[in-house]
């Protein structure tokens, strides 16, 4: 079933809201918004989209006012499942908010902040900062597949940049579904737009204010002010970060669609130009171990990206990935999110999956991609490493890579050129595509990807995962990469058919659990994993109706969490 039951006076409020045809109820049209890009997906009554902050408030007042559960979705890239529906037995039915009409992102204050609209994607962002010297957050990995800035604060994201951590502002404009069921916003941008919900909205729809509207704020954080330092404790017992850590929970911060969130106010950084990166490949991982170790203790300025590969991984992505490379080689990642969006048409017309196989087969007419050289480090090493320093700490990283890596059959690294650092990156961005189409590709054979993010202890030395014989053998291929000196790893297992996926994944927990470890590490909850007491918590704060994403982290679903337990959600 495609839609729920339908709600006449709650369509004829949103049509009103935002226009006949950006109210979409068809199974065809709702198709893309309903279903996930790695899982989860189920009916909805309309998907909406509106075109101004006017319009988001008017829709959300309509749901709320209905007593709808409500979904908001920005470009729908999550891969676990949280902006998507998991089931039909939402309270009230659902409505999904897409908010991809509402890009809009203005730069203030020299450059050195942005004001981002919930739509606004990472690379229109790149985009927008690259004539003042300045960056976002993140620049590579998800900002190719048009994934959201303001999805990317609500999940706490994280990204391969060492010294950034988890995408987070203090400054946002958001609404609260109140427990009296009444809507409230909170203006906590800093910038002066008055008292009226409505009034408010339409001044930044329409820029009418100015930089001496724009307070410093300099009480709040417009990005994790702390992780540099914090990444360093290389000795303590907690991950450097993940979704749970309360350290990063904080109104818009972390709300993952418990929160309506209008706009986010965030800091830029300096582009660096001058970068230089090695390419490292090993048989011995305490080797890597030592290089991580020894960089965040000793050097004066941390690394950029570190970014890890392990063999499988380099090959599943070598051969389910090499289209997507292409693409984003010689298309460019501004036309990534269309593409996208029509591949998702096609499978809601021709059967989910097809895109996938008609792509992998195509794969076959493109030549190589890969640099010799990163070709001949497969053959020789099981563990790779892509390690980007600035132009200071480069004569350093070739000491210290001198003496770690020296050219054995243990160990080696070069230094790329600009095409070959290219590349590599590249290679590992694909990496996290790989399992989807490898299942799609191989249906008969695979029952389903259990991926999981994983934060290990910054003081964990052990960080290769070494599967009991039982979990082994119900695996088709174990799939590991990862920001490694965050120790944050992303850990794909295609599991063979017959397989129970939730049994399996339950196994994985344990494991985990045992090794200390924080789960997941930056994709949020969604559907998938259990959300941790303090995030649970967290989440009833900021919606106590339990309107907003209700059920997410396999939290209660019903009105005002009827069915929470406090510790035991």
């Amino acid at each position: 079933m495609a839609t729920t039951t339908g709600n006449p006076a709650l369509l004829t409020a949103l049509r009103s809201a935002v226009g006949k045809r950006n109210v979409l109820t068809s199974p065809r049209a709702t198709a893309r918004f309903r279903k996930g890009y790695r899982t989860g997906e189920g009916p909805a009554i309309a998907v909406v989209r509106p075109g101004s902050l006017v319009e988001l408030w008017r829709t959300v007042q309509a749901c709320v006012a209905a007593d709808v559960s409500i979904i908001m979705q920005a470009s729908n890239t999550g891969l676990t499942g949280g902006s998507t529906p998991d089931g039909d037995d939402y309270p009230g039915g659902l409505v999904i908010v897409s908010t991809t009409r509402l890009s809009a992102l203005k730069v203030i204050r020299r450059g050195e902040q942005v004001l981002c609209f919930p739509g606004t994607t990472l690379y229109k962002l790149e985009q927008a900062l690259r004539p003042f010297g300045r960056e976002p957050h993140s620049v590579i990995g998800s900002s190719c597949l048009g994934a959201s800035v303001v999805g990317g604060v609500c999940n706490n994201s994280g990204g391969s940049l060492i010294r950034r951590g988890p995408a987070y502002s203090q400054l946002a404009l958001y609404a609260q579904v109140q427990s009296d069921g009444s809507l409230r916003l909170f203006n906590h941008l800093g910038i002066d737009l008055g008292d009226d919900p409505e009034s408010m909205l339409a001044r930044l729809d329409r820029e009418q204010y100015t930089e001496a509207d724009i307070d410093p704020a300099s009480d709040r954080w417009a990005h994790d002010h702390s992780y540099a330092e914090h990444v360093r404790d290389i000795d303590s017992e907690v991950p450097a970060r993940f979704n749970a850590d309360p350290r990063c929970l904080f109104e818009a911060a972390g709300s993952a669609g418990k929160l309506i969130v209008f706009a986010v106010r965030l800091d830029t950084f300096a582009r660096e130009d001058e970068t230089t990166t090695f390419y490292i490949g090993t048989t011995e991982p305490d080797r890597l171990t030592e290089l991580r170790r020894t960089m965040l203790r000793d050097f004066d300025t941390l690394p950029i990206a570190g970014e890890y590969m392990h063999a499988e991984a380099f090959d599943v992505a070598d051969r389910y990935g090499r289209d997507m490379f292409f693409a984003i080689e010689r298309l460019g990642t501004d036309r990534l999110p269309a593409l996208f969006a029509a591949k998702s048409r096609f499978d809601g017309m021709f059967g989910n999956g097809l895109s996938d196989r008609l792509m992998q087969w195509s794969s076959k007419f493109i030549p190589d991609h890969l640099p010799g050289r990163i070709r001949d480090y497969r053959r020789r090493f099981d563990h790779h490493l892509i390690l980007k320093v600035p132009r200071d700490q480069v004569d350093a990283a070739r000491k210290l890579l001198g003496e770690l890596f020296p050219g054995t059959a243990q160990g080696d690294h070069f230094e790329c050129t600009a095409q070959e650092g290219a590349k590599a990156f590249l290679h590992r961005f694909v990496a996290a595509g790989a399992a989807v189409r490898y299942r799609a590709v191989h249906r008969g054979e695979v029952e389903d990807i259990v991926a999981l993010d994983v934060a290990l202890p910054r003081n964990n030395r052990e960080w290769v995962e070494r599967l009991p014989a039982d979990l082994a053998a119900r695996t088709i291929h174990t799939l590991y990469y990862g920001h490694f000196f965050c120790q944050v790893f992303h850990q794909d297992y295609i599991v063979k058919k017959g397989t129970d996926p939730l049994a399996f994944e339950h196994a994985l927990w344990a494991l985990l659990d045992a090794r200390g470890a924080q789960y997941p590490a930056e994709h949020n909850v969604g559907h998938l994993y259990v959300a941790r007491p303090e995030l649970a918590r967290f989440y009833r704060e900021i919606d106590p109706r339990n309107q907003l994403n209700p059920g997410i982290g396999h939290t209660p679903r019903g009105r005002d969490w009827t069915g929470y337990y406090g510790e035991h959600p």
